[in-house]
């Protein structure tokens, strides 16, 4: 069993059995029908993993490796605002007819701001300080900007990036850690997909950096499951597991803003069949 595998399950078990329903309640997603999307929801839910004891793919069935890299590279290499510049349809449905999500995601990665070394946006801030003051507390992203907020079709739930940079035990390298905070997640449809896409966020600046990745972080404030996905969690909490794949990425690259999705390597990924057709609420 991966330690991805178990955490989601522990997760969900304790969501399912310990959670807080919203039935009833002032709700803002709906189903397709127009029917209000209740859940069972938790408080605080905080997961941990060690990107160098294992990649947090889950097994229970197959995350998308390679269209989680592709969204990863459109938010934080492309800072992109605009779903034809994505390689999969999920953005389709908060997207206006020109494919823009408004003021969100990646717009706020690519807005430049003014600091004592020139003119940044946050992603290359982050590399400059991990290179130049990698033991540096201010290593940080946030892209919940509260005066944009009116012009994004949809409020970003992962929302903040802190970076940590730790010396190895054994050896003087340097080790990257991130915290991923998340105001809300869908667990079912997004919860092992933005682990993974932060995983390899973790992966290519460290790299980039000349360390190597360590722990990533997952806080969310509230992670919950809707109430059409309980039987289908439960279902897939139920299934066998098996050890986590083997990820890397080209070790050739040493410039964020050159890899791409043909970077990415997976072997071994055993998984349970995949989940078809999942609802989702808007």
């Amino acid at each position: 069993m991966s330690l991805a595998d178990k955490l989601f399950i522990d997760m969900c078990s304790d969501i399912i059995e310990n959670g807080c329903s919203t039935q009833g309640e002032k709700v803002r997603p709906v189903w397709e029908d127009g029917t209000s999307a209740y859940t069972i929801k938790k408080f605080g839910v905080v997961n941990r993993y060690d990107l160098s004891e294992e990649f947090p793919a889950i097994t229970l069935r197959k995350t998308a490796l390679k269209s989680a890299f592709d969204e990863i590279l459109w938010i934080w290499q492309k800072k992109s605002n605009n779903i034809k510049d994505l390689g999969s349809h999920i953005w389709d449905s908060w997207a206006d007819e020109d494919g823009s999500i408004g003021k969100a995601y990646g717009y706020q990665l690519g807005v430049k701001h003014q600091y004592k070394e020139g003119m940044m946006d946050q992603v290359d801030r982050v590399l400059y300080d991990l290179k130049e003051n990698p033991y540096s507390r201010r290593i940080m992203t946030n892209i919940y900007v509260h005066q944009d907020l009116h012009e994004m079709n949809l409020y970003p739930c992962a929302y903040s990036m802190t970076f940590n940079v730790t010396q190895e035990k054994e050896g003087d390298g340097l080790v990257l850690n991130g915290v991923l905070n998340q105001r809300s997640q869908d667990v079912l449809a997004a919860n092992n997909w933005n682990v993974c896409q932060y995983a390899l966020l973790l992966m290519m600046f460290a790299q980039v950096s000349g360390m190597k990745a360590g722990q990533l972080l997952h806080v969310i404030a509230d992670a919950h499951i809707y109430d059409r996905h309980i039987p289908i969690v439960k279902e897939l909490i139920s299934r066998p597991v098996y050890d986590a794949p083997k990820v890397w990425l080209n070790p050739k690259v040493k410039d964020f803003y050159q890899f791409t999705v043909d970077d990415l390597h997976v072997e071994n990924y055993v998984t349970g069949p995949q989940i078809k057709n999942i609802p989702i609420a808007v």
